[in-house]
């Protein structure tokens, strides 16, 4: 530590204390800090310079990443923030500081659960407005004021940033860029603790297709219906019990898929009415975590009873794709080169896709895509060529349909390592219950 009197530090001291409660605009802190230390103690400009070079990724350099949304439905904005609202909020991020606007019942709580740097009161903000004169004040003059401040002209917006809130911007002399996403290049790389979280959502999942299972192994065959205490056993009865299940667990469900036989041939046919017996039941279940809002993903085929010779040969060719996909996926795959393969595959054995009478059949959707925040992200495993890279998490999720036999899809998730993958689904995979 070096010590220089107090009397002699009286200049560097309320310089540098103007510097740190943001009375002097940026550019002229660094100026004027270091012209002091220069003529006053020229041994420390030095070292100030280089706490002052430290600070520069929390200090404006003109551009700003903006969003204004609900973080509940905008999983940019909760990824960003790690805080849920169901009302709007602002988020802007100058260099790597992050600062949130929130209304006062929010205000409390962002201070003590968001991920952020800073928090701001809106309704203080626009006291201070109306202590200027101005006025009305809307979001976008506070937006437009504390950007101003900070001396930012420049905005980058995700895609989905309203045109509304673009158009007052760019009037109050923004400029301002839009990105597709992934907004935040980092979303696709994941985090133990996103796999942590990921992974146990994924055992609830399990959990609940588990109860499922039994459900259909204790139901009666009455000739082209399953029965369960004397009542044909239906689809809703079976997304019922699982969304319930997976609620018990603090997740949340929505647009199960339990589909049967032909409806199977649409594969986001979530289903509806009777469960036949003998004949495929797909469910597909995809809930997310109430307390992280991170998604699992995970799809299951089965039969109460006897399967047909063809959907058995179905069956073994969908879960041979999901291991086409296994021994390929690792750092550097090309995601379009494990689809077409699988593709080709499926096209060797006789499985053909391509619109047959008035309906696509076959093996027409992706392999695979990411999840995290949100059940779809990137990358994809498809016709797309995305190159996957370690901890990416994505499924694996081939499927065969055809109407008159009905249709066939395997869903497991794994974690993209550099010399291969991880299954994070522990669930068994048969067909016959």
């Amino acid at each position: 530590m070096i010590f220089i009197p107090l009397a002699q530090n009286v200049k560097i001291i309320t310089v540098f204390g103007a510097c740190v409660n943001h009375d002097l605009p940026l550019q002229k802190q660094k100026g004027q800090v270091l012209s002091v230390l220069f003529e006053e103690r020229p041994v420390l400009f030095f070292l100030f310079f280089v706490i002052i070079q430290i600070m520069t990724p929390f200090s404006p350099s003109g551009k700003a990443i903006l969003i204004i949304a609900t973080s509940e439905a905008d999983a940019n904005l909760f990824y960003a923030t790690r805080f849920l609202a169901p009302d709007p909020f602002v988020f802007f991020q100058i260099g790597k500081k992050k600062t949130i606007v929130a209304s006062d019942l929010e205000v409390d709580r962002a201070r003590d659960q968001a991920s952020v740097h800073e928090v701001l009161s809106s309704s203080h903000i626009a006291q201070i407005l109306k202590k200027k004169g101005i006025s009305p004040i809307s979001t976008v003059t506070l937006v437009s004021y504390l950007l101003k401040e900070r001396h930012i002209s420049k905005l980058l917006v995700p895609f989905n940033f309203p045109i509304a809130y673009v158009d007052a911007l760019r009037k109050k002399g923004f400029h301002i860029e839009w990105k597709r996403d992934p907004f935040f290049e980092e979303r696709a790389i994941k985090t133990e603790a996103e796999i942590q979280a990921m992974t146990k959502a994924l055992r609830a999942t399990e959990s609940a297709i588990l109860k499922a299972a039994e459900i259909l192994k204790k139901a009666n065959i009455r000739g082209r219906f399953l029965v369960y205490k004397g009542k044909k056993l239906r689809s809703e009865d079976i997304k019922q019990l699982i969304n319930v299940a997976l609620m018990e667990s603090n997740c949340i469900a929505a647009h199960t898929i339990i589909s049967c036989y032909n409806d199977c041939v649409d594969p986001h046919n979530q289903g509806s009415g009777p469960l036949l017996a003998n004949q495929s039941i797909i469910m597909d279940v995809f809930p997310h975590s109430s307390e992280t809002k991170y998604f699992a993903d995970i799809t299951r085929t089965f039969v109460r009873g006897k399967a047909s010779p063809k959907l058995k040969k179905i069956y073994a060719a969908v879960k041979e794709g999901q291991n086409i996909a296994f021994r390929q996926i690792r750092n550097g795959a090309d995601g379009s080169k494990i689809h077409s393969d699988i593709m080709k595959y499926f096209d060797s054995l006789g499985f053909k896709t391509g619109e047959i009478s008035g309906r696509m059949q076959g093996f027409f959707h992706g392999t695979g895509h990411g999840v995290g925040v949100e059940i779809h992200e990137p990358p994809r495993i498809s016709v797309g060529k995305d190159i996957l890279k370690t901890n990416q998490v994505v499924t694996v999720e081939p499927g065969l349909y055809y109407l008159g036999v009905g249709g066939v899809r395997l869903e497991d998730m794994v974690v993209v390592k550099k010399n291969g993958c991880v299954n994070l689904t522990k669930f068994p995979k048969f067909l016959e219950i």
